[in-house]
Formats: structure tokens, sequence, C-alpha cells
């Protein structure tokens, strides 16, 4: 009897720590799916489009123009950089008035344009971006304008890269949980083993499939429930540790906090049901096999 308690506590204690293990894993990935995002929409929401202007633009049109370009649904920010603003951060990067040296500013006025990460699509199709094509198209219209000009071939690389690092993150996840329920599975079936004899005197008296499953499904419950909260407690741990490492991260900042939780959320779900269709599946495949 102690034996076969040991072996009982032992089969637990491996099954929660089967769910714990995988639950971490599907939630690292899931986090960094998240910073992946965000890293990308910031770094989507930094690139400059640079629209040219006439050079005889007055200061007064250029501000109607700025205005214009700010009632754009994709555009975020707008800077108006004038020709003498534009001499300035250019001497500034030369370290060197350059204007002196060649008598005139031959540089022209123009607008520095942020879009909104929304607006701009995730992949590129066939190397264009589209969205981004259209608000250019849109701008070179208005008046004053000569040009619009960006570097596609930064915009379309980013893209790609979310895009390549979230397949490989759902490929990687879908495999896991495959492994996951196969893993549990056998587990739940050493479990059942270890009590076969009370199964066996259970199905000679005439207790129903469901009625002797009952009690091990409602198990597994708890088993996904305590695999989860101990998994996201690996997690916060681990987050902290890695945001005291590296502190430019800034992991730990507020506006992170509901999507945690949301994570958090999924985790649990993920946990329970993960090892509710794991335990039924071994329970249905044991009863079938010794009926």
């Amino acid at each position: 009897m102690a034996r076969n308690k040991v072996n009982l506590w032992e089969t637990h204690s491996s099954t929660v720590l089967s769910i714990t293990l995988v639950l971490f894993l599907l939630g690292l990935c899931l986090l960094v799916e998240y910073h992946s995002y965000r890293t990308t929409h910031d770094m989507q929401e930094r690139i400059t489009y640079k629209v040219d202007l006439v050079p005889d633009i007055t200061d007064e049109a250029a501000l109607m123009l700025k205005t214009r370009i700010e009632t754009i649904p994709c555009v975020k920010h707008v800077d108006y950089i004038s020709r003498d603003r534009a001499a300035e951060i250019f001497a500034e990067d030369l370290d060197d008035d350059f204007v002196s040296f060649i008598g005139y500013n031959p540089l022209y006025p123009s607008m520095m344009v942020n879009l909104r990460a929304d607006y701009i699509p995730e992949t590129s199709q066939s190397g264009r971006t589209d969205n981004i094509k259209a608000f250019a198209d849109e701008v070179k219209d208005l008046e004053f304008v000569t040009g619009v000009t960006f570097q596609e071939n930064v915009v379309n690389e980013l893209n790609d890269v979310f895009y390549k690092v979230t397949w490989f993150l759902i490929i990687f996840m879908a495999l896991l949980i495959i492994v996951s329920i196969l893993m549990i599975s056998s587990t739940i079936h050493i479990s059942l083993y270890a009590q076969r004899d009370t199964i066996r005197t259970m199905q000679l008296v005439g207790a129903k499939s469901g009625f002797i499953a009952h009690p091990f499904l409602a198990r597994s419950v708890w088993y996904g429930l305590l695999g989860a909260l101990i998994a996201i407690m690996i997690l916060a741990i681990a987050t902290g540790i890695f945001n005291q490492s590296f502190s430019g991260m800034d992991l730990l900042n507020s506006t992170h906090l509901y999507w945690y939780l949301g994570i958090a959320a999924v985790i649990i779900v993920i946990g329970i049901v993960l090892s509710y269709l794991s335990t039924l599946f071994a329970v249905r495949r044991y009863l079938r096999q010794n009926n």
C-alpha cells in the first residue's frame, strides 16, 4: 500500500512537472512574440519618410501644408525642416559652417513624417509596401511637394523578419502542444496502471466508463491549473531577472501589464484544456483496452 502511494505521488508530481515545463515554454514563446511585435512596431514608427518641398515655399504655406499632412489617417507625427534649420543640422553633422564656405544654402526645405505602425503592413507583398506607396502618392499630389523618399528595403526587411519570427513561433508552439499531449497522456496512462486493481474492481461491479473517468478528469483540471500557476510564477521571476540584466529592455513597464495579464490568462486556459484533453484521451484508451 505504501509503495502504491509513493508511485501515485511520483506520477502526480511528474504530471504537474510535465505540464509546467510545457506551459513555461509556451508562455516564453508568447512573451517573445509580444515583445518582437512591440519592438517591430516601435521601429516601424521611427522610420522617417522625407517629403521634399519646393525651395521658395514660405513658412506660412509650409505650416498649412504640415497641418494638411497631419490630417492623413496614417500619419503619426510631422516635423517641418526649413532651409535654415536643414543647414544647421547639416553643419552640426559636418562640424563645419559649409554655408559660409560656399556662399549660399543649397538645401531644400522638407517635412519629416512618421507613420502609425498599424497602417504599415506586417508583411511585404512581392517586395512592395502598397499602403506606404498609397500614402506617398497622396502626398505627392499636394501643392509645394516635389517628392517623397523613404528606405523601402528597410521597411520590407523589417516586416519580413517579424513575419518569419511569428510563423516560427506558431509552428514551434503547435509542435510543443502535440508533444505535450502525448507526454501527459503517457504519464496519465502510468497513473491508471498504478490503480489498475481499483479500476478493475469498479468495472466488475458494473461502473460505467464515465464514472471511472470522472475523478481522473477532475484531477486533471487541478493539474492544469497548478502547472499553469507554477509556470506563470517562473515566467514572472525570469522576466524580472532578465529586466535587471538588460535594463534597456524596460520589460516591467506598466504599458505591458495588461498584455502580461492576458498572456497569464491564456496560459491558465491552455493548461487546463491541455491537461483535460490529454487525460481524456489516456483514460478512454486505457478503458477501451481493458474492457
